[in-house]
């Protein structure tokens, strides 16, 4: 079989390698020089700096396939023990996110008022329409439980705004604990017993996991295995059918050309997936334009240990909106993983812009890394100035799963179905997280290989 990949991402790095493991003939697309989309990593100063995800979770069995693979399980490091620790902010401090019962009772995180609601949950009703995870929380759990843990927890994972995302979409196994068991507390003490027959873990008790050299060697480690198979600078202009295939339109050296596949995985970003399809399939292509991407900025900044005001035993924290601080959250990344500063040094990792802020993100990288800073050192207690900056700016970050997203979906599903070897594996379809887009890539091979 030949078969043409459109986008060298981790999604389509992941369905190349399992189709080559098959048998098939590939060709991956990839626009830029570069593979990876945006996992990337580089070490400067002595500093790990990743550019985009930071780690992922052992959530699926089709990791350590790919890294068995690769020949780089050795390289897989653990978050620390103590990054179990997580941090909220509220009225300018952090609080610890409690992790048990007597905790919970003793936090300031939440006021006795918004702890007693939660006594509530088991109660609540079913909506019977698409509800928002704003919606979907404040009617179960209450609107401060939305404030300081649900808001600030969607800003880190989706950079997103929680009235606009759905939670059937975003979020599935949450939903799927109403939906299912008519309860978020039944429902957990439930679906822990059935993911314990499926050898299968929740992404909030999976490991976190990353590699020596960091994320970047993923997409490095693929792209080196699969050599020439990858066509760096050749963007993908269009695809449309062809007979019993599909012609794929490229640019190649300045030059329009076109070939002819019998299958194509579409693992480009929605956006850009859009223009390429729009000749041919107009209505997907206008389904796909209505995914939104915010900006994101990350800001890695490097201090003496000496210079922080506060013990950095875990790993990291994050800001509710309600707030009204510039920054996301950050995460203590030298906390989490080794050798990612210089010895007697931190490094921190901070997120700027999002759904919340998108504006931040079009300012100089000077003036952003002032804002993180800035931020910090009120949060943090930090003297002085940072010994290392870096910041990595990302004008279309991630996918927001929307309120309308699955119906988008039910397109693509609906458009795959009637045209068999046109398949779409990307970050805004089955999960945005590196986990997510590696089983999701295997899912892919293997649907094309049957």
């Amino acid at each position: 079989m030949k078969i043409a990949i459109i986008g060298g991402g981790i999604s389509g790095l992941s369905t190349a390698h399992f189709l080559r493991k098959g048998g098939a003939d590939v060709t991956v697309f990839e626009k830029n020089g570069v593979p990876g989309g945006t996992i990337g990593s580089r070490v400067s100063d002595g500093y790990l700096v990743e550019s985009g995800p930071n780690s992922t979770s052992e959530t699926n069995f089709v990791i350590d396939e790919l890294l068995a693979d690769l020949s780089i399980s050795e390289e897989k490091v653990y978050a620390d023990e103590d990054s179990k620790y997580r941090f909220i902010v509220r009225n300018g401090k952090l609080h610890a996110l409690p992790s048990g019962l007597g905790s919970f009772v003793s936090t300031k995180l939440w006021t006795i008022g918004g702890k007693l609601r939660l006594l509530g949950e088991p109660f609540a009703g079913r909506a019977e329409h698409e509800e928002s995870i704003a919606d979907f929380v404040t009617r179960r759990l209450g609107s401060e439980f939305l404030d300081y843990a649900i808001n600030p927890f969607v800003a880190g994972v989706y950079a997103g705004n929680p009235s606009e995302l759905s939670v059937r979409a975003a979020f599935p196994k949450l939903y799927a604990l109403e939906d299912k068991y008519g309860g978020l507390l039944k429902g957990t003490f439930k679906g822990m017993r059935e993911r314990k027959k499926r050898g299968t873990q929740s992404k909030a008790s999976a490991k976190l996991f990353s590699f020596r050299s960091g994320m970047g060697i993923l997409p490095a480690t693929i792209s080196a295995e699969l050599g020439g198979a990858i066509r760096y600078a050749t963007p993908v202009e269009s695809v449309k059918r062809d007979g019993a295939g599909f012609a794929v339109g490229f640019s190649s050296n300045g030059r329009s050309e076109t070939e002819v596949f019998e299958k194509v995985v579409l693992s480009s970003p929605a956006y850009v997936s859009a223009g390429i399809v729009k000749s041919w399939l107009p209505e997907l292509a206008s389904e796909l334009a209505k995914i939104k991407y915010p900006p994101v900025a990350v800001v890695v900044l490097g201090y003496r240990r000496e210079q922080v005001g506060i013990d950095l035993k875990g790993f990291g924290f994050l800001v509710p909106e309600v707030e009204k601080r510039k920054i996301l959250g950050t995460i203590w990344s030298s906390s989490i993983f080794p050798k990612r500063a210089p010895g007697g040094f931190v490094e921190l990792t901070t997120f700027v812009g999002g759904s919340r802020q998108p504006r931040l993100v079009v300012l100089e990288s000077d003036d952003i890394t002032k804002i993180a800073h800035e931020e910090n050192s009120l949060l943090m207690k930090i003297d002085g100035s940072p010994a290392f900056r870096a910041v990595s700016k990302w004008e279309r970050a991630i996918p927001q799963y929307n309120i309308g997203h699955l119906s988008i979906i039910d397109a693509v599903r609906h458009v795959e179905s009637l045209h068999k070897g046109f398949y779409i594996c990307s970050n805004f379809k089955d999960g945005i997280s590196v986990a997510d887009c590696i089983a999701n890539g295997k899912k892919t091979a293997d649907a094309i290989l049957s």
